[in-house]
């Protein structure tokens, strides 16, 4: 048996060992979900639906060992780590609804009826970042099994606790043996079996931009379906007509939360130049007072990156950039990287242009309302922005001309687990959370009924 060691950010040491899957028992797991799949397609709605709302209740009633988990397994600050279980628990409970409501058509035809059916895919492979480990799974698990299939998930080698715990969890909840498994181990290897398994028909990927491509190439040979939510530069436009204080203060959570780590942080904010002086101002006060220190503390407002090359890899954007301020961090063990803001910089600078995936910001000045959004589109990313302005005709109207998929106005919260949420461009393919979830774990039957038949 080969184990993997997960580490804990905040101090260096080995938090876990969890057992790595091989390739004969990922094959055992995949087969072992096929048939508990045809048994779940066939039970009720009704079961179905009981059996997500005992998940959401496992989870609730677990929260905090699981956030203490989350906290200690991410480096995330625990008052975080709380929002993102109970996140995942109204995952689950809003998605115990959709077993009774995948609704077909009726469509007028000549000479019958036709009928459409929403139908399981089968097995689907699911692949989770280690960002935010327990809510994006239950961003995939939840509409997965709503909708009948059976599921594979692989999270992340550096964040795989709260998965297994998950799965704990569903099995104590009363959901079918081998519906919902957890494998553990590398991409390369577990994942890339995975993804090229012929009897899993849909992958489901959170992660950079440059892994979905792959993903994307390789689910091609077998014309498996995929959703993708990839990589992020999202912008954030600030006019001079905006509440200031609200802006630069959202920060502390829109690119500081989670030590930036975050595919929809607001890594680019664009400000009017008549609102520059003042705004950075606000933003130095911010990020000056920014609590960065132990995860497990309630005061903490940051914790450290995920891991040590993680911690390289963000430093290396910020050594030849223009740090204008930065914040503090705790001396001794842990990965631990200050909030940063550059300015003034260039829009082709690569702290400007790539996804750092860190507690960096860059902050641009703008003339006019036309220049903000056609360099708030100059990338290749797409998944999340805001717009900052008291002037109601000018927020629909830069909206609706951003090219990003997840938009929010005087706000930089665009993600809800009611609501859809992707990417424009390079940040993916398809759609999550929603009712839109469903759609890509169901395919569409088309039957006609011939009434002229004798």
């Amino acid at each position: 048996m080969t184990v993997i060691d997960v580490i804990e950010p905040a101090t260096e040491k080995v938090l876990a060992s969890v057992e790595r899957a091989t390739l004969p028992e990922l094959d055992n797991v995949i087969a072992r979900a096929a048939l508990a799949q045809r048994q779940w397609a066939a039970e009720s709605p009704q079961r179905r639906a009981e059996a997500l709302l005992a998940i959401a209740a496992e989870i609730q009633n677990n929260s905090e060992s699981l956030a203490q988990i989350e906290a200690r397994n991410v480096g995330m600050p625990i008052s975080d780590a709380r929002d993102a279980v109970a996140g995942a628990a109204a995952t689950f409970r809003y998605y115990s609804a959709a077993p009774e409501r995948l609704m077909g058509h009726t469509i007028p035809v000549a000479g019958g009826v036709d009928m459409t059916f929403r139908e399981p895919i089968g097995v689907v492979g699911l692949i989770t970042p280690w960002n935010y480990p327990l809510l994006i799974a239950a961003w995939k698990v939840a509409p997965a099994l709503a909708a009948g299939n059976a599921v594979v998930l692989k999270p992340a080698e550096l964040t795989p606790l709260s998965a297994l715990k998950l799965q704990e969890y569903a099995r104590a909840a009363g959901l079918p043996e081998h519906l919902f498994n957890v494998v553990v181990g590398p991409g390369s290897s577990v994942g890339r079996h995975l993804i090229e398994h012929p009897q899993i028909g849909k992958i489901a990927f959170t992660g950079s931009t440059e892994v979905g491509k792959d993903i994307a190439r390789r689910a091609a040979d077998g014309i498996k379906r995929v959703t993708l939510e990839l990589g992020g530069k999202s912008a954030a436009l600030v006019f001079a007509d905006a509440d200031l204080d609200a802006a630069a203060e959202g920060l502390t959570g829109a690119v500081f939360g989670n030590s930036g780590q975050d595919c929809c942080a607001r890594s680019r904010v664009f400000v009017e130049r008549s609102a520059l002086t003042p705004f950075l101002e606000k933003l130095e006060k911010v990020v000056s007072n920014i609590v960065v220190g132990d995860p497990l503390a309630d005061t903490t407002q940051m914790g450290p990156l995920v891991s040590a090359s993680h911690a390289a890899t963000v430093g290396r954007y910020v050594d030849d950039a223009p740090v204008l301020f930065r914040g503090t961090t705790p001396a001794g063990p842990g990965f631990w990287f200050p909030p940063t803001v550059l300015h003034p910089i260039s829009d082709d600078h690569p702290a400007a242009r790539e996804e750092i995936f860190g507690p960096v910001v860059s902050v641009l000045a703008f003339d006019d309302e036309h220049e903000a959004i056609e360099r708030a589109n100059n990338t290749i990313y797409g998944l999340a922005g805001s717009i900052w302005t008291t002037n109601a005709a000018r927020s629909l109207r830069v909206a609706r001309a951003m090219a990003a998929g997840a938009l929010a106005v005087n706000s930089y919260t665009s993600v809800r687990f009611s609501t859809p949420f992707g990417g424009f461009k390079q940040s993916g393919l398809g759609r999550e959370l929603g009712p839109d979830a469903l759609e890509a774990y169901t395919e569409v039957k088309n039957v006609f009924f011939n009434t002229n038949a004798r």
